[in-house]
């Protein structure tokens, strides 16, 4: 890892793309540090998921099988990682990532899709955010109930608007306050990790170490675990969405890798300690978040109260991490025309305020939704968590296909080689992440990128910019296709939310 932090060198041979209008800005005097950029990754990858780890793992898969699936899922991220880190020192004039590296691959359209499934991933994410944090006040606070009542609405809308006023300040001080937020919640991951070391009991950890019965093959148990690692690493993209603002563009890869390991060590100690203190059943039994059973069996009473203070800091934390990720993917397309161009529009603070407006008042709407029907909130949120999967690929093809042609290698024949390798491990392991989410959830999301299409379209139009490429046509025949095909099956009942 350290090799390839020193062996890259940045601008060995100047990327043939344009640079993206996000480079140029200068509205922003003070720019990211590598703490804060670490922090933006940690921050964004920690939430509510690894507080509920425990039980999520143990409810079908014993000690050896979540081995195993940590083996896998490690190599398979930090290959992504790694993907994400090159293409950062290779590639420094293509800003915002998770849209650049796919304008790179396949053209405008294609960026624009994985920018829009981004975003819309990223503010129906936040709604889930609101009404987790709302949830754990309720455990000091009853009134709010399970996180959707009337009360709990109205006091999440007063926490959003206060983020959004917060992040309109400034991007960096915004910033700065996730740094502190990342910070605090590492804390109580901390004390958990360390009560439960002082109380761990080996020979609980290997009772069953291989399953029982019930919970079929290791192979279906390792898969079963894999299914609900891969959701806790969304957010390891963070620095490099945020790569316009960095004050060293090297400090992009480095936050990426350093922010990836630290979450990595973090979710693996939760997870395998906790076999450590209750059996893999009473695990699988425990109510989240699990986090809070656990400690409770090693520490006493207290530790509830620990936990459930820890997944309010660290909700509040990835709440605002994720709202600077939102409004930055879609304020580059913006700048580069790919979407509305008002969305492109910097405040005197350097803050993309448009856009901030614009995916604020999306959420405030969606938390609206969730008091009239939560089964159709619950759904979304599978949904949109599926389409940031997009985005993770076409980095990886981008790296796949920059390695391949040997872009930026000439005489580093060695490097050259190692990195395809590297892009061909992400590529394989996002191609497989996709097919683990299910069909049901890939055909639902054309309902969801069909919209987009059309904005698309008329931003192009009021651009007079060149008409769809064949490939794009061909792209765009398919999402309509498919949502077509989605919204029929979802009439006759064949397919549901």
């Amino acid at each position: 890892m350290a090799t390839q932090l020193q062996d890259i060198q940045p601008g060995v041979s100047p990327t043939q793309h344009p640079p993206l209008a996000g480079s140029l800005r200068k509205t922003e005097p003070k720019r990211l540090t590598l703490s804060l950029l670490v922090a933006m990754v940690v921050g964004s990858m920690i939430g509510s998921g690894i507080f509920s780890l425990p039980q999520n793992m143990a409810a079908s898969a014993g000690a050896g099988a979540i081995l195993i699936g940590w083996l896998i899922t490690g190599v398979g991220m930090l290959s992504l990682a790694l993907v994400y880190q090159t293409l950062s020192n290779r590639q420094p004039a293509l800003d915002n990532g998770v849209f650049a590296y796919a304008r790179a691959l396949g053209g405008n359209f294609l960026s624009f899709n994985s920018a829009w499934g981004y975003w819309i991933s990223a503010w129906i994410g936040n709604v889930s955010y609101l009404v987790i944090l709302f949830a754990a006040l309720s455990y000091f606070l009853p009134q709010f109930g399970e996180g959707n009542n009337k009360a709990a609405i109205a006091g999440a809308s007063v926490v959003l608007w206060s983020l959004h006023w917060m992040v309109l300040r400034g991007m960096r001080a915004a910033a700065r306050v996730n740094a502190l937020t990342t910070v605090a919640k590492i804390v109580p991951l901390l004390l958990f990790i360390g009560f439960v070391i002082a109380a761990f009991q080996r020979e609980t950890f290997m009772v069953d170490f291989w399953g029982t019965p019930a919970l079929g093959s290791t192979l279906d148990q390792v898969k079963s675990t894999m299914l609900v690692t891969v959701w806790v690493f969304i957010g390891i993209e963070g620095a490099n969405v945020f790569s316009a603002r960095a004050a060293e563009r090297a400090n992009v890869g480095r936050a990426t890798v350093i922010g990836f390991v630290i979450t990595l060590l973090l979710l693996i100690a939760v997870s395998l300690l906790s076999l450590g203190i209750l059996k893999q059943p009473e695990l699988a039994a425990l109510k989240n978040p699990s986090m809070a059973g656990v400690l409770q069996a090693a520490a006493g009473p207290w530790g509830a109260v620990l936990i459930s203070i820890g997944l309010i800091i660290s909700v509040g934390g990835a709440l605002l991490a994720w709202t600077l990720l939102a409004a930055e993917s879609v304020f580059t397309p913006a700048k580069e025309k790919v979407m509305p161009p008002s969305l492109g529009v910097e405040s005197a603070r350097g803050v993309p305020a448009h856009a901030l407006w614009l995916t604020n008042g999306c959420i405030q709407l969606f938390l609206l939704l969730t008091l009239y029907s939560s089964a159709s909130y619950l759904a979304l949120i599978s949904l949109a968590t599926s389409m940031i999967l997009l985005p993770y690929l076409l980095s990886s093809l981008y790296a796949l296909k920059m390695t391949w042609q040997g872009e930026t290698y000439a005489g580093h024949r060695a490097l050259q080689v190692r990195d395809l390798a590297i892009a061909l491990i992400a590529s394989l392991y996002c191609v497989w992440l996709l097919y683990a989410a299910g069909p049901k959830y890939m055909l639902l999301s054309a309902l969801l990128y069909a919209p987009g299409s059309l904005i698309y379209l008329g931003t192009l139009k009021a651009r007079e910019g060149q008409p769809l490429s064949g490939p794009e046509t061909g792209l765009l025949i398919i999402i309509w296709a498919a949502a077509a095909y989605a919204g029929w099956m979802l009439w006759s009942g064949a397919l549901t939310l």
